[in-house]
């Protein structure tokens, strides 16, 4: 009986596969504690059992401590090293700083951007290429074999596509090697044969793989026909984007021997933007997806409606493409520990920047701007519903506090500021989730802000495993890549028509007809920036936009104070007001200096493998 696919729940056996073997008889034999090769590629359970490790190897642990959040203007990282090489542009052939780096000590915290690298990367491509050329000769017409085969398919293409958004242009490998410890000196190819490599492996996914509603209730989480084409529609999307645009990308290239590995050489620039939107266009034909809760009535509240929708462990018309983290798999995955504040027994790690949250427009679609008089006086109200659903700050409400803290806060509202004396200088409270806090001040936040986007509030995160979905794929993601490539193609009125649709889920006014051209790109990557706020978009979006120098300097930090005179004991007075108005200023976070370095747009080679395989280019800058 097949179980649903919870990616990383699996029975660990050992693979016995040794291709260049002579001895046909070791195939032969089944060990009390080992499934042979024969095995597993002709039992449809076992089959389906290895290619569940591949989706855990391809898709990683979104929900880590370390997250790519943390490498952008989203997220200022709490913990271990704090990203602070990393963000410096301190990375070289001979480490990665923070992004992965055993010396350090940040181990199994960085177990996600640790699989973000060259050796994972490809051996999670080896296993797919394992599984397709041992299950060549399964039936042809056997539904369930044809389902495996495009997920591998599939894995394949997503693991590629991450390998060349670090990379540029990689060595492409479709058959397992002859020997495991064969020294194979292959070149990289170039970034067009990547991405055509891809684009045909998710051909083939999309003419095996069953649509969303051919599934039973038990395959939820596997990937699908619209995965399939979903993911396509991203690949050509990002490759037809700055970064890998001749005309655009000079900057880096100039003066590099090996262009061709960076992106395209050739200027067909509306081609290429053509091709994202019909890819994202064939997905929209599907007919199958929507927005979750599209169309609010003026009763609902939209903020816990988002806010539900990425805590949910149901598949809805919007999800393309679920990771689920079962509590059997790994005890301690939660992503409510690792970011709650540090009065809520959490590790606050994570925080979002002000940079992001003064993001977050006005209900009425205006600017926040902190020059605004009324803004400053109440910074936190009336905003965009997705701000309430992504961000904890200064008094919201939340959770009741636990037992160690639930005195000190009966009225269960985030505490990020502190009571001075009227001077400014004498502090007399600091708020439960700061530093000054009475416990777990080492896990403090140092921003101002904690996340709430992804927390499940009826999990009692301390001491549960929490397993909401991370959602890798959906459908608001393809409306937004296709309203991009409408952008870049002039077809303004359609790209306003879908950027309009996710404004009006999230309750904001439409875009105005008035806006166009460059105004109308720059309201689409702010669209982008506050839909998909803490989903792996923002890391891969500044840099095939180009942006990242704009966006990487001298973070900032909120700091809240509350003046006055009288004797302070509590951080709340006893009714559950403030001891007086608060003053919110935005200063410099003196831990948060980050310089950027154009080489940043591709990761090096490490230099272990530049040495194993002469055959290697460095990227530019390294």
């Amino acid at each position: 009986m097949k179980r649903k696919l919870y990616i990383g729940l699996m029975v660990f056996f050992t693979v016995a596969f040794l291709p260049s073997c002579n001895d046909s008889s070791f195939l032969d034999t089944k060990p009390i504690n080992e499934y042979s090769e024969l095995d597993v590629f002709t039992d449809i359970a076992l089959a389906e059992t290895f290619i569940n490790t591949i989706y855990r190897e391809s898709l990683g642990f979104p929900f880590n401590y370390l997250r790519l959040s943390g490498t952008t203007d989203e997220a200022f990282y709490g913990g271990f090293a704090n990203f602070f090489n990393f963000n410096k542009s301190l990375v070289t052939p001979d480490g990665l700083a923070e992004w992965w780096d055993g010396a350090i000590g940040i181990g199994w915290g960085a177990q996600h951007t640790q699989h973000l690298t060259w050796d994972p990367l490809f051996a999670a491509v080896r296993k797919t290429n394992i599984f397709l050329v041992k299950t060549e000769n399964s039936p042809a017409e056997d539904r369930a074999w044809n389902r495996l085969k495009g997920e591998a398919h599939f894995l394949r293409a997503y693991t590629y596509h991450l390998l060349i958004s670090l990379y540029g242009g990689v060595p492409l490998i479709d058959k397992p090697f002859e020997r495991i410890n064969e020294d194979h000196q292959l070149p990289r190819n170039t970034y067009e044969e990547c991405i055509n490599f891809i684009v045909q492996d998710l051909e083939e996914a999309v003419a095996l793989l069953p649509l969303p509603a051919e599934l039973s209730a038990d395959q939820i989480g596997r990937a699908t026909k619209g995965a399939a084409l979903a993911l396509r529609a991203r690949i050509l999307l990002f490759a037809a984007s700055d970064l890998h645009n001749p005309e655009r990308n000079g900057v880096l290239t100039s003066g590099y021997a090996h262009p061709e590995l960076l992106g395209y050489t050739t200027a067909k620039t509306q081609e290429r933007w053509v091709l994202a939107r019909d890819a994202a266009k064939n997905l929209m034909d599907l007919g199958y997806y929507d927005l979750y809760l599209k169309d609010p009535s003026p009763t609902d509240s939209i903020a816990d409606n988002m806010a539900k929708y990425f805590y949910s462990m149901t598949s809805t018309t919007e999800d393309i493409l679920l990771q689920y983290f079962p509590k059997k798999a790994q005890d301690d995955y939660t992503p409510g520990l690792r970011v709650a504040p540090n009065g809520y027994n959490g590790h606050g790690a994570n925080n979002p920047l002000p940079e992001l949250v003064d993001d977050y427009e006005m209900k009425d679609g205006s600017k926040f701007d902190w020059s605004n008089p009324i803004h400053k006086a109440n910074p936190y109200v009336n905003r965009d519903a997705r701000f309430y659903a992504t961000i904890l700050y200064e008094g919201a409400d939340w959770l009741q506090r636990p037992d160690n803290t639930k005195s000190e806060d009966p009225f269960n509202k985030i505490q990020v500021g502190s009571v001075f004396k009227s001077n400014g200088t004498t502090r007399q409270k600091g708020g439960l989730d700061t530093e000054y806090g009475s416990t777990n001040q080492s896990n403090a936040g140092k921003t101002g802000y904690y996340l709430r986007k992804a927390i499940d509030p009826t999990v009692d995160f301390e001491y549960e495993v929490q397993t909401v979905p991370f959602r890798h794929i959906r459908y608001a993601e393809v409306l937004m890549n296709y309203a991009e490539a409408c952008i870049e193609l002039g077809d303004d009125l359609e790209a306003r028509r879908c950027i309009n649709l996710i404004r009006k889920r999230a309750g904001q006014p439409e875009l105005s007809s008035s806006i166009t051209g460059e105004k109308l790109k720059q309201a689409y990557r702010h669209e982008r920036r506050i839909e998909f706020a803490f989903e792996e978009f923002r890391h891969w979006d500044v840099r095939r936009w180009m942006i990242a120098d704009e966006i990487t300097h001298q973070m900032k930090r909120m700091d809240i104070k509350y003046l006055t005179d009288e004797n302070v004991t509590r951080y709340l007075r006893p009714d559950g007001t403030t001891w007086s108005a608060p003053v919110y200023t935005v200063i410099n976070n003196s831990l948060d200096v980050r310089i950027w370095d154009d080489k940043m747009y591709f990761f090096p080679i490490m230099r272990d493998e530049m040495n194993r395989n002469e055959n290697l280019v460095q990227n530019p800058g390294y």
